[in-house]
This record gives C-alpha cells, sequence and structure tokens, in this order.
C-alpha cells in the first residue's frame, strides 16, 4: 500500500529540538503517520511530489504538545476539601485525615468502567483541544488490583476514543489502602510481586510510580518497588520532594528514573544528581498555586546543572483540577521563572524524555511522528503567555488533521 504523501507549507516552524531550530518560511512533508522531512520550503528536496498540499498561511507550527503527568481518570471531585484548605487546612492533615487520595479511592471503587470513561473524557478533550496530542494518564486511586486494573483499562480506552497517544502509569503506590493500615511494607510487596507482573502481561503497564513523601511512602519501600519493575522490565518514575525531602530524587537519579515529580524540596545536589543521570525534573505549576505553596523548585539549580524541566498539568480532583496545558506553561513561567523557550521545550521535547518517547515524539525531523499543532498566534511567545484564551487552531494527529 503506497502511502500519500501530503505537503505543509508556508508555515512557521518550530523544531524544539535541542537547539530550538526554527525556519521561518518552513515546510513538513508527511508520509502517512510520519514525518518524511522538514526545513525551509525553498531547500524541500525536488523528488518529493506531494500527493496533497495545505498551505499554512504564515502560522507557528510546533510538536504536539505532551502531558507527562496527570491523574486524569477519576470519580468525583474534591471540591470540598478545597474550600477546607481555604480555611486554613493542610493538604497532610486532610489526608491523615481520611481525605484526599482515600476519597478519591472510594469514589473510583465505587464507580463503574463506563462512568469512569464518561466523567473523564471531558478532561481528554479539553487537553485535545489546547493541542495536546500525548498524555500520561496514572492509576491510583483504586488500590486494589481490580479497581487499579480498571483505572488502567479506562486510559486504554480513551485512546481509543480520541486521537491522542495515552501511556499508563501503574501508582498503585500512591497512598496505603485502608485494608493493608499498618502494613505498607505488605502492600509494596503485592504490588511489585503479583500486581505488577499481571497488569503488565496485559498490556496496562508502561512505567511505575509511586509517592515518595512523609504522607506517602518511604524510600526504602521506592526502592523495593524499583527493584520489581526492574525484574519485569519496566521504567520507573518518582513523586518526589512535593511535601518533604525524603532522599527520593537522590534514589530517582541512582535508579535511572525516567522522571522525579513536583520537586519543591529539592535542592542543588538533587538538581545535579538529576542532572547527572538525564532523568528529567517534572514541575507541577498548577499543585503548586492550588496547594497555597510557597517553597519552589530549584529551578535556578536545575538550570546550573543542565537538568531537563518539563512541565505537565498534574490534572487530579485533589492538588491541581484543571486541565490545561497551557495554563501549567504560563504559571511555569510567572510561579517558577521559566523562560518563555525552556516552557516550549518543557511540554514537548522534555515532556516526551519523561515518557521515554524521544524517539517518536516532542521534536519535528524525519521519522518522528506527524503530530503537529497550527497556532493562531503572532509570536512563540505567546504560548504560554495567555491565560484564559486558547490559539490552537488546529491538530494533526497521526498525518491527519483532526481539529
Amino acid at each position: 500500500m503506497v502511502e500519500t504523501l501530503h505537503l505543509w507549507r508556508n508555515g512557521r516552524i518550530a523544531c524544539c529540538d535541542a537547539s530550538m531550530t526554527r525556519f521561518e518560511q518552513g515546510a513538513i512533508l508527511t508520509r502517512g503517520r510520519r514525518i518524511e522531512w522538514v526545513g525551509p520550503e525553498r531547500e524541500r528536496p525536488g523528488e518529493y511530489r506531494p500527493d496533497e498540499s495545505h498551505d499554512l498561511q504564515g502560522a507557528w507550527v510546533t510538536p504536539g504538545l505532551i502531558d507527562c503527568h496527570t491523574h486524569l481518570v477519576f470519580a468525583g471531585s474534591r471540591a470540598a476539601e478545597y474550600a477546607e484548605r481555604l480555611r486554613g487546612r493542610s493538604y497532610a492533615q486532610i489526608a491523615r485525615a481520611g481525605g484526599g487520595i482515600l476519597a478519591t479511592m472510594r469514589a473510583v471503587r465505587a464507580a463503574s468502567e463506563q462512568q469512569l470513561f464518561d466523567e473523564s473524557l471531558p478532561r481528554l478533550e479539553a487537553l485535545l483541544a489546547e493541542g495536546v496530542t500525548t498524555v500520561e494518564i496514572k492509576s491510583g486511586y483504586g488500590l486494589t488490583l481490580e479497581d487499579e486494573a480498571k483505572m488502567l483499562r479506562v486510559a486504554r480506552s480513551l485512546a481509543h476514543a480520541l486521537p491522542v497517544t495515552i501511556s499508563t502509569t501503574l501508582l498503585a503506590a500512591h497512598a496505603l489502602p485502608p485494608e493493608y493500615a499498618g502494613r505498607a511494607d505488605a502492600y509494596i510487596d503485592v504490588i511489585g510481586r503479583e500486581w505488577l507482573p499481571r497488569l503488565r502481561a496485559e498490556g496496562l503497564v508502561d512505567a511505575v510510580d509511586i509517592f515518595c513523601d512523609n504522607v506517602g511512602f518511604s524510600t526504602e519501600q521506592a526502592e523495593t518497588l524499583f527493584e520489581s519493575a526492574a525484574r519485569a522490565g519496566v521504567p520507573v518514575k518518582l513523586h518526589a520532594e512535593q511535601l518533604s525531602n525524603q532522599g527520593a530524587s537522590l534514589l530517582a537519579a541512582r535508579r535511572g528514573a525516567l522522571s522525579c515529580d513536583h520537586l519543591e524540596h529539592s535542592g542543588t545536589a538533587e538538581a545535579q544528581a538529576l542532572a547527572a543521570a538525564g532523568t528529567v525534573a517534572v514541575l507541577l505549576p498548577v499543585a503548586f498555586f492550588c496547594l497555597g505553596e510557597t517553597r519552589k523548585p530549584p529551578v535556578t539549580a536545575l538550570r546550573a546543572a543542565g537538568a531537563d524541566m518539563a512541565i505537565a498539568t498534574d490534572c487530579n480532583p485533589g492538588s491541581a483540577p484543571g486541565s490545561s496545558l497551557l495554563l501549567a506553561m504560563s504559571m511555569a513561567t510567572r510561579l517558577f521563572g521559566l523562560t518563555c523557550e525552556e516552557a516550549l521545550a518543557g511540554v514537548t521535547r522534555n515532556a516526551a524524555r519523561a515518557l521515554g518517547l524521544q524517539e517518536e515524539r516532542g521534536t519535528l525531523a524525519a521519522g518522528k511522528a506527524a503530530d503537529f499543532i497550527v497556532w493562531s498566534i503572532g509570536e512563540l511567545e505567546e504560548l504560554g503567555y495567555w491565560t484564559g484564551f486558547n490559539p490552537c487552531r488546529s491538530v494533526v494527529k497521526a498525518g491527519r488533521r483532526v481539529s
């Protein structure tokens, strides 16, 4: 079968590679689901004779955006807890009183698979409308084998419902379920020994994550789970240093984790370790904002060390109730001090690395997936500048215009 060759011409192309290459008068050739060639339009090789041509009318084009940390599949809301935090109760206090993650656990356990799908679909639609073509979705609100599997199946089914690539992460070690009260080591053991191999065999798990903090699990327990992941051949990620410093970032670096996420309570040593290991530092400014935190991730230290920084929504019902990656970009620049260029790299090239997808996605280059966004903006710096306005003009996914 001969695949159709499409020419997307007269665009201002931002490749989002390591050099942040731009072509002011650029073009992209796509064949089927992949990019065949990208570069200045005047240098388009003559041997390419496109079957169809699309005039981008001088618009800016970037890779499809990547939201590399979400808890997008859940049921219900925790708006009442948000109101409690406004009255002065902390996230940790609410969690220790049986709220927080355990409140969503009860809602997810009570929900059918169809109900979970129906509640989650609009959140994914909102991301797609903003130009997000790849999304990571974590489990972690079921906390039984059956309910974690239910969440992961819904995540997989969302990828069939919308033109979005979904990467799934097993986050069963998100909180200690009531059935294992006082037996955290036994819970970590059952996740690694029974749940992970079974869910991996069912094709439901792309990575493993653990919430390592003073209201979560210890570094020793994280190490145990990572050993199980290594035996199963599954890459690891880590929620680290959000509320306290338990040494989780250093563990993540030592174990070659794909990413280490949150990082508000980390510092120079952690930044240097992550950079040396090639572990992506994922910044989650929406959670920082919604929790009213004041301690920021060590962006200056991460920048100085040469660490890759990504940005994600952390979409979840407790600490980050939102599904706008463009807003997260804006918050990362204003609250954390990222430059516009760093923010764009953080939702493209570096976000792909945080998911282990850098060979396929995150930049515009020959051989990569033909996922790209056409923007109604005059300057590239407008991405991460607007709030409450969506400048996404068109989404091309796998070489096909889907919006």
